[in-house]
């Protein structure tokens, strides 16, 4: 990568103050074009602890909520949903300091943050005081899951970061398979409350201490670049940010509420409860096994052919579940394709900013999206079990969501085309 003392000059053509401004602005790369031996397995790890911790083991704590502070369950889940769009709400505040070369402040404090929530939620008496603690782990959800650690990655190995994120989120995959035993074995043996303690320790005496070894050094801007980086405005106010937006909050209502119903859709179709429980619990592993395809094949098949054709897995999975049959070979076709899917749209989702708007800006434009993405989150899961009441049955729902997936395909298929079109 040459550098272009002139900003403006045609050899660059993500810096060119015309229609090529909707391409990824250029980034001088680290002094090592790939990640240091032990930096992605070690930012993997706290990744694996904090999607354990913030996000799955809410599930196990619920009952307990409602039990001790004398909640209904609507009150207790309204906690998780504060959550939510906490990190919604400073995904862009979160993305602008990351693109600031403040990401080792922003996850540190996010592992801190976590400890200290983790700490008053074992103190809580109160209603008031659970939506606090949660509303505090929402802030810290926003600085220390996926979105700031691709940022990351996306900022620091320019040239590397797809195959980067690929293997960050194989440990990330597996949190739920890791911490719902363990949060289960830490109930029983010392209540919910001393287990929320030994949540706190693994931030405080991991997480914390990877995040603020391995973020040194952030690499700082040169003065090419300063001259070169746009506002958002000239990224905004063109297609290609626009379709991503509808691809990304679509999808993530989809997902959002597929998880919320997924058995009470299942055991509509009068499967056995086996099959019940073991189909979603092979969901978090197939979508591993969809990654780990990503990981050996990304560097012999076309990474534009792969970004348009691996969500088309997604609504072609609610299509089979939409067609309502009763039978367990179709359930499990269904998490295949479901599973696979999920598991390699992640890694789409992560990169699509960067490779088709803006590398430089990526952080921040990710984040311009983080308050729908939230909202779609939390309002998909009531959508769809208003559409059941509606219906009787979870066919209508399923089959919105495969219209509304299909529809998402599309609008990625268009930003996708015109950005490549743009770079020729």
């Amino acid at each position: 990568m040459q550098n272009n003392p002139n900003p403006n000059a045609s050899t660059d053509s993500a810096t060119e103050p015309n229609e090529a401004n909707t391409l990824p602005a250029t980034i001088k790369p680290s002094a090592n074009a790939t990640p240091p031996r032990g930096f992605v397995m070690w930012l993997s790890v706290a990744q694996l602890i904090s999607w354990g911790t913030l996000f799955y083991t809410f599930s196990l704590l619920l009952e307990h909520f409602e039990r001790d502070l004398n909640l209904s369950r609507v009150d207790a889940s309204i906690a998780f949903s504060l959550a939510l769009l906490t990190e919604g709400v400073l995904a862009f505040y979160i993305g602008r300091m990351i693109d600031a070369g403040r990401a080792r402040a922003v996850m540190c404090a996010g592992s801190l943050l976590a400890a200290v929530g983790f700490v008053a939620m074992a103190f809580v008496q109160a209603q008031w005081q659970l939506y606090a603690t949660w509303l505090l782990l929402g802030v810290a959800m926003a600085g220390t899951l996926y979105q700031p650690a691709f940022s990351i990655l996306i900022r620091r190995y320019p040239t590397d970061f797809r195959r980067a994120i690929i293997t960050l989120t194989f440990l990330g995959g597996l949190a739920s398979t890791v911490f719902i035993p363990l949060m289960a074995w830490l109930i029983s043996a010392f209540t919910w409350r001393g287990a929320v303690i030994a949540l706190a320790v693994l931030h405080v005496a991991i997480c914390l201490p990877i995040h603020a070894y391995w973020l040194r050094g952030e690499p700082v801007a040169s003065a090419h670049e300063q001259a070169a980086k746009q506002s958002l405005s000239s990224f905004t106010t063109r297609f290609p940010f626009w379709g991503l937006a509808v691809f990304f909050v679509l999808f993530s209502g989809i997902t959002t509420s597929i998880g919320a119903h997924l058995v009470s859709i299942l055991r509509e179709r009068d499967l056995p409860a086996t099959w019940v429980i073991v189909i979603p619990a092979s969901i978090g592993v197939l979508q591993v096994a969809g990654r780990l395809v990503l990981f050996f094949t990304e560097k012999h098949i076309d990474v534009h052919k792969a970004n348009r054709w691996i969500p088309v897995l997604l609504p072609a999975a609610l299509f089979v579940l939409a067609l309502g049959l009763k039978s367990p070979w179709v359930a499990i076709f269904y998490a295949l394709l479901y599973g696979m899917a999920n598991g390699m749209i992640t890694i789409v989702k992560a990169t699509a900013m960067a490779q088709y708007v803006s590398r430089e800006r990526a952080a921040s434009l990710n984040g311009l999206l983080g308050f729908p993405t939230a909202v779609a989150r939390a309002a998909a899961p009531s959508l769809l079990a208003a559409l059941w009441t509606i219906s009787g049955n979870y066919v209508l729902g399923l089959s919105v969501m495969a219209a509304s997936g299909a529809l998402a395909v599309v609008a990625f298929w268009v930003a996708q085309r015109r950005a490549l079109r743009l770079h020729q």
